[in-house]
């Protein structure tokens, strides 16, 4: 039966109270929801709808539904979050984390799951950037257990976790998929633990789709001129930038291995740069081009804090430190690009992996052979590579169609 508007309030103030939400945000959302029940009232409604919201977000803050489908401002989507929480309360009894944040497991028994899966992950081989994602994942998954009253795992069954995987509709297809494979690692473990019986694992559905599917985003010759000419080099942040950004353009490192980069990576006297990538575990060794390298000693002899730490990227406020793994340092792009005037032309996708797909994209255009390109970007397959042919149109006419995939078609 649904619950009355007031109770289904009462609730969900518990539970974010439980989440350990904090003083200053929950007394913002009490505010709110006094402001609704009183709304409510007035329109002689007991029970939570999805229109009563949208009405309320529409008579009280001047948010219309047609507002939904842009871009909200910070504020719009702090009151926005007001009836999402709501929705989602009522539809799956419990809080959808829609926003990143450290994640805590609330049950004691749970947090001392978390840290053995993680230190599993670590065994396992699992990159950094891996374990910190399903960690993160699986962390999520014993909140929601916890809002649903099991503490235990052997009362897990595959219809709690057919409810958890519902309260991930409306995520993006990325989203998902992470949580399906961080959700799989993780029942394994438990299986092998001994902390459930049945394997779980096995039984998880499957994404339709492939992240190949979708075109690589690039960048022309004249945006990168215009992104690189809009760092300023006069200061150490700007100089550290120039190095991340050049290495990203003219190496296609990935962002974690360019924030894992320490100085025994390069050898000067060779031109060379090695190192072990953090998402392949696979070695790659790159000759350094010059202006590569000397965009690096710029930043190391004028911008780069005087540390112990022997990674070459350093924050540029104190404490001085290495870059943090959460930072996936697209917000260094975005900046040059609002400086460069770049934000309103360009609409496709401008994190640092677009700057990888560039240079791929580059090198195809150039006949560089596709296991070159293989070599140089660090796949560990070639059909990983194959997926840029799909931005050179040309070059995809000329691909042979084997006998096999003909008689498939």
């Amino acid at each position: 039966m649904t619950k009355l508007l007031e109770d289904l309030i009462e609730n969900l103030d518990h539970e974010l109270f439980r989440l350990g939400y904090a003083e200053s945000t929950l007394k913002f959302y009490r505010t709110r929801w006094r402001e609704l029940l009183a709304y409510a009232k007035r329109r002689g409604e007991l029970h939570y709808t999805e229109q009563l919201g949208i009405d309320f977000m529409k008579d009280c803050h001047h948010v219309e539904q047609d507002d939904f489908k842009r871009k909200l401002t910070r504020s719009e989507t702090r009151e926005l979050r007001i009836i999402r929480l709501l929705g989602d309360y009522q539809l799956h009894n419990t809080v959808r984390r829609t926003v990143r944040r450290p994640v805590v497991a609330v049950e004691p028994a749970f947090a001392a799951t978390s840290y053995a899966f993680k230190e599993h992950c670590r065994l396992r081989g699992y990159g950094k950037s891996s374990i910190t994602v399903y960690v993160r994942y699986a962390t999520r998954f014993m909140e929601y257990l916890s809002s649903q009253g099991i503490v235990d795992f052997r009362n897990l069954s595959m219809g709690e976790i057919h409810n958890f995987l519902r309260t991930l509709v409306g995520f993006s297809y990325k989203t998902v998929d992470l949580n399906l494979c961080a959700l799989r690692a993780f029942l394994r473990f438990l299986n092998q633990r001994g902390d459930i019986s049945e394997n779980f694992a096995e039984k998880l559905p499957k994404v339709k789709g492939h992240k190949q599917t979708s075109i690589p985003s690039t960048w022309t010759h004249d945006e990168l001129k215009k992104l690189t000419d809009a760092i300023d080099r006069g200061n150490p942040t700007g100089k550290r930038d120039y190095a991340i950004i050049i290495l990203a353009c003219r190496l296609g490192l990935r962002s974690s291995d360019i924030k894992a980069l320490r100085f025994d990576n390069i050898d000067w006297s060779s031109k060379k740069l090695s190192l072990v990538q953090t998402k392949t575990r696979q070695s790659l060794e790159l000759p350094i081009p010059r202006d590569v390298g000397w965009a690096i000693i710029d930043y190391l002899k004028g911008g780069r804090p005087v540390v112990e730490d022997d990674h070459i990227f350093i924050t540029s406020k104190a404490p001085y430190k290495p870059l943090s793994e959460e930072d996936h340092l697209e917000g260094r792009i975005r900046k040059y690009m609002q400086v460069a005037g770049l934000c309103e032309t360009r609409k496709s996708p401008c994190g640092m992996h677009s700057l990888r797909h560039t240079l791929a994209s580059v090198l195809l255009e150039k006949d560089t052979p596709l296991p070159l390109i293989s070599d140089i970007i660090g796949h560990i397959s070639m059909n990983s590579t194959a997926v840029y042919l799909k931005v050179d149109m040309n070059k995809l006419a000329e691909c042979p169609l084997e006998i096999e995939e003909a008689f498939h078609a």
